[in-house]
């Protein structure tokens, strides 16, 4: 049961959301402010509005006591900088849902353990139908100019294999895969010879982990890459950001991986 005060209450604190949502001069008028003083003519290139409007929303921000006037025009209130900080806050979460919307169906999220605001700054890279395999391109691009790679994964493609294989020579790669993983590259006898160059390689480790491994992850130096498959295995989306939270999370996932995996040799190829 809600009370019709706590109602009225919940009403009006949406009434003001939806006062300042529903005008992006207002949202940059507000954030400009709770920044520093800005002077009318410097609020009006930033907006592009006329000092009419300005004049409206300064007068509404008064009113509303989140902000004031100062000697160089005008400036946030205590309150006025509270409004401004969480709802860009609220902003930037809604962006990040809305980017993540159509792949979360198919994101492993139990075993994603970061907050998904960390993925505000991601790159989401979907198929099209000039791009069908634009995901995996993208992975190649990363893998193509990189220095160290590291790797989880329930599945490891020929092109991927290929991209480290034509650059032993220069790159330090780690890799943890899981069985099916390597069954899936020593069926063909190329991918299983090319598999071999890898593992013989000074700067080439590989290791077999037993257990599930639901993500396909790779860290290319600095950015963290996920594929995203379907229940099928149709490749959906590459998702990759070189946010340092996100980062730190794969390097203790592939540790996790890595000291219960067993090292991948010649002699089993």
């Amino acid at each position: 049961f809600v009370s019709g005060a706590v109602l009225t209450d919940m009403e009006e604190t949406l009434a003001e959301i939806e006062f300042l949502a529903l005008s992006a001069n207002r949202v940059t008028v507000l954030a400009a402010l709770a920044e520093a003083p800005h002077s009318r003519s410097e609020l009006a290139e930033l907006t592009g509005a006329s000092q009419a409007t300005l004049g409206r929303i300064l007068g509404d921000f008064e009113e509303r006591h989140w902000v004031e006037r100062a000697p160089d025009g005008y400036e946030a209130t205590a309150t006025g900088r509270l409004v401004a900080e969480e709802f860009d806050g609220l902003l930037s979460v809604l962006d990040t849902e809305r980017q993540l919307r159509p792949v979360v169906d198919y994101l492993p999220t139990d075993a994603m353990a970061f907050d998904f605001r960390h993925l505000a700054d991601a790159t989401i890279t979907m198929p099209s139908e000039t791009r069908p395999n634009a995901p995996l391109q993208r992975l190649l691009e990363l893998l193509r100019g990189a220095d160290s790679v590291t790797a989880f994964s329930h599945a490891f493609n020929d092109q991927s294999l290929s991209a480290v294989t034509d650059r032993l020579d220069t790159i330090s790669f780690q890799a943890v895969l899981s069985p099916a993983a390597i069954d899936s590259l020593t069926a063909d006898a190329e991918l299983r010879g090319r598999l071999r160059e890898v593992v013989d390689a000074e700067t080439a480790t590989i290791g077999v982990y037993a257990g599930e491994i639901p993500l396909a992850v790779t860290i290319v130096d600095g950015v963290v890459h996920m594929l995203v498959r379907d229940g099928r295995g149709v490749l959906q989306a590459a998702i990759d950001t070189d946010n340092p939270t996100v980062r730190e999370w794969a390097k203790r996932r592939f540790e996790h991986y890595r000291v219960q995996s067993e090292p991948l040799t010649a002699e089993e190829l």
